[in-house]
């Protein structure tokens, strides 16, 4: 698969477990708005999912 557009990922921050989505290779790595830390890769959100 290639990865040459912009992809949707959940960022999660290890610290107080804030979430928000973002768009790679677009954004940067945000820090959390709670308590400052980086936040990290928690799930892709490019294949599709059935509730």
């Amino acid at each position: 698969m290639q990865r040459d557009k912009a992809e949707p990922v959940q960022v999660q921050c290890p610290r107080c477990r804030h979430t928000e989505i973002i768009y790679i290779p677009i954004e940067n790595m945000p820090h959390c708005p709670e308590c400052g830390a980086e936040m990290v890769i928690r799930e892709l959100l490019d294949e599709g999912k059935s509730t």
